[in-house]
């Protein structure tokens, strides 16, 4: 069974659509983030150490297809304010891009679903589209180069086992992601007990 998994995979990643499904998946994953556009960079990267893809083109089709997305979502964010200003993922995207400006934007591509809320967030707030696509190009290179190092470093540890190298690549892109969501968490609960309703009252008279 695990052969002719491999061999189908082994297929798409031979095949000369490879990359135009690449750069349409990640367009997709900039405004619709249950399209597995990171774990398909990181499997084609997987099988750039043994040669079957080209590592640059697998990095540079994800980048533009991420930074299509995030403006495709950019627009429907200018389009759709109204709808989007009471919902709880806008309602974080905004505090944080107040806070960060449009750097929230380069932290956000590796938070599941903040990338989404805040591209949406910049639209709806009309954030300046020059500024956004400055922001968006070092998110999206910076988000496809990480992906296809990771991949591509995977199937060099498993050169002849295609299959472990994927595994470890997305493995250690799922302990990025947890260490940031973590981190997050455990920022947010420390401003939540500095915060000064959390403070004891003065009762001194």
């Amino acid at each position: 069974m695990s052969h002719a998994i491999l061999d189908l995979v082994q297929q798409v990643m031979s095949s000369p659509w490879l990359y135009a499904a690449l750069f349409a998946l990640a367009l997709l994953d900039g405004f619709f983030p249950v399209v597995p556009a990171e774990t398909s960079v990181i499997t084609a990267a997987v099988f750039a150490a043994s040669g079957e893809t080209n590592l640059a083109l697998v990095i540079l089709v994800a980048a533009l297809g991420a930074f299509a997305g995030d403006h495709v979502s950019y627009l429907i964010g200018r389009s759709s304010a109204g709808r989007l200003r009471e919902k709880k993922a806008f309602v974080w995207a905004r505090g944080a891009l107040a806070e960060r400006g449009g750097l929230v934007l380069v932290v956000a591509r590796y938070i599941p679903g903040g990338r989404t809320a805040t591209t949406l967030t910049m639209g709806a707030v009309r954030f300046p589209l020059r500024s956004f696509t400055f922001f968006d190009a070092i998110a999206a290179c910076s988000w496809a180069l990480y992906s296809g190092l990771i991949g591509f470093f995977g199937g060099m540890a498993f050169e002849n086992d295609p299959i472990k190298g994927l595994l470890l690549g997305l493995g250690i892109a799922v302990s990025i992601t947890g260490a940031v969501e973590l981190v997050r968490w455990l920022r947010k609960r420390r401003a939540t007990e500095a915060s000064p309703e959390r403070l004891p009252a003065d009762t001194s008279v």
